[in-house]
């Protein structure tokens, strides 16, 4: 069992990499190494990451589609990484629709306001959600009135964003009486626009003494171990204070296992988004890794978001989906989300997107929004308040074949952003050999391919032997064969991977 102690070999680094970031682009690999004074541990490497500035980026633009696309090419170049990574989990956790809150500014706002929480208190994130306008439009509070209050957000909160309908012991989590008192403590919130300050309208606000027959303002006596008397959302008094109380009463929730509810759902989805699938329905084991986590970073005292993640970087559980090629039927993987590759793809290749549509000029010439809509996954536009499904549920026909498109998509640019192998290999490489090996390296996965899928490409470039010494000075040849083998590669199943 390893620790934060632990060393870590170059081809792990590499996996840390493309878990916390975008790929492993050669050159930010060396930085990285550099920065641990090549002498990499988990704990430290976990430091160097975890330690950035955060960067309070908005993607600015008049209509969604500008906005995506100027999302995605900060996403090309981000100060930090792992920042932006944490924002697109966060981004599908509390999911909200360009088109339900009908104003890019307000959605800017959101992702503006999680980029500054994506490290920060878990706690205070949910509360900075609770009174964001993009919000507030998604999930109607906007519309939540004393006379007949709107349980949508109220719903969403426990489900969601912080217990989960049922419990790992398959127990539900609260019941509909809750929805409804919760609901109550949202009545008559709205903001001011455009700043997106929230504000109560108190004449809108439900207080206790106005609807006598809706009972007290108790939650969850039936669940989350408060005992028969539930707990008094009105304790620190009625009105703007509600809702920042009925946010700390859901994290002192428990489970019927006696555990903290909030910190165990949100520890295992980010155990599912940082390590792999069998989070998704854990078992007896992988419920005592998320418990060990919890009580390694202190998380149900803190909720300090950084050391939680930091737990999960440098336990063993981050590590079992490093494993190297071939992959056997117990080997652990997690697909690659469609911005993941998307993003990764351009990093490692050193594309740039060109005009207002962002694109790649060659294939079809489709530009970013364009191709990450054939992926299945455009962001300030996830399908539903749900986000996105995960995993297996990426790749179809038709999602797999789009990924193959963007491939053949970058290989073929001759034009704007040229696609130039030239300046990630060395071009004066001869051997068919060294030459896959210099690819897979500058794709970031040397430690992926098989030897069978490297004497696959080994016989696309010398056609099967027929031409056993390659020259790239030739243009025909680097055209083709180095082209196509880059495409090859980031075709390729492992590719899909991390």
């Amino acid at each position: 069992m390893g620790d934060e102690n632990t060393a870590l070999s170059v081809n792990e680094v590499r996996h840390v990499m493309r878990r916390t970031g975008f790929g492993a682009p050669p050159k930010d690999l060396g930085k990285l190494l550099k920065a641990v004074n090549d002498a990499p541990t988990r704990g430290n490497l976990a430091d160097e990451l975890l330690g950035y500035k955060p960067k309070l980026y908005k993607p600015g633009g008049k209509d969604p589609y500008t906005a995506h696309n100027k999302w995605i090419s900060y996403l090309q170049k981000p100060k930090s990484p792992l920042q932006s990574k944490l924002v697109l989990f966060w981004h599908d956790h509390f999911a909200t629709q360009a088109s339900a809150v009908g104003d890019t500014k307000l959605l800017a706002r959101q992702i503006r306001m999680l980029h500054e929480h994506a490290k920060g208190n878990f706690r205070t994130l949910v509360k900075e959600v609770n009174l964001d306008a993009a919000m507030m439009e998604m999930l109607d509070t906007v519309r939540n009135k004393k006379a007949i209050p709107n349980e949508n957000y109220s719903r969403e909160l426990q489900e969601l964003f912080s217990l989960g309908v049922d419990d790992l012991a398959g127990n539900p989590n609260y019941t509909q009486a809750d929805v409804s008192q919760i609901a109550r403590a949202f009545t008559g919130w709205d903001y001011d626009y455009p700043k997106g300050t929230p504000d109560l309208d108190t004449d809108d606000h439900d207080y206790e003494a106005d609807f006598p027959l809706r009972g007290p303002k108790v939650i969850f006596q039936t669940t989350g171990g408060f005992g028969p008397a539930g707990r008094d959302f009105t304790a620190g008094g009625e009105g703007e204070a509600e809702v920042d109380t009925v946010t700390d009463i859901l994290f002192d929730h428990t489970d019927t296992d006696g555990e903290n509810t909030v910190a165990r759902r949100i520890t295992r989805r980010l155990l599912r988004f940082f390590c792999h699938e069998d989070y998704a329905s854990p078992g007896a084991a992988e419920i005592a890794t998320i418990d060990q986590i919890i009580s390694d970073a202190n998380f149900t005292n803190t909720w300090d978001l950084q050391a939680l993640y930091r737990t999960i970087f440098v336990h063993d559980v981050f590590f079992e989906t490093s494993g190297t090629a071939p992959y056997g039927a117990g080997t652990k993987k997690a697909i690659k989300w469609p911005v993941d590759y998307f993003i990764s793809t351009l990093r490692l290749t050193g594309m740039k997107l060109k005009s207002r549509d962002r694109r790649i000029f060659g294939g079809a010439y489709d530009g970013a929004f364009d191709h990450l809509t054939q992926m299945g996954q455009v962001l300030l536009e996830p399908p539903s308040v749900f986000g996105w499904d995960w995993d297996t549920a990426w790749i179809s026909s038709s999602t797999l074949l789009a990924r193959y498109r963007f491939a053949r998509d970058i290989v073929a640019a001759r034009d704007a952003g040229a696609f130039r192998p030239d300046k990630l290999i060395d071009t004066d490489l001869t051997d068919p050999g060294e030459i896959v090996d210099a690819v897979s390296d500058s794709l970031g996965v040397p430690d992926q391919v098989t030897v069978a899928e490297r004497q696959v490409y080994i016989d696309y470039l010398t056609d099967n032997g027929a031409n056993p010494t390659i020259d790239l000075d030739d243009d025909d040849v680097l055209n083709t064969k180095l082209h196509g083998l880059y495409a090859l590669v980031m075709q390729s199943p492992a590719y899909q991977l991390h």
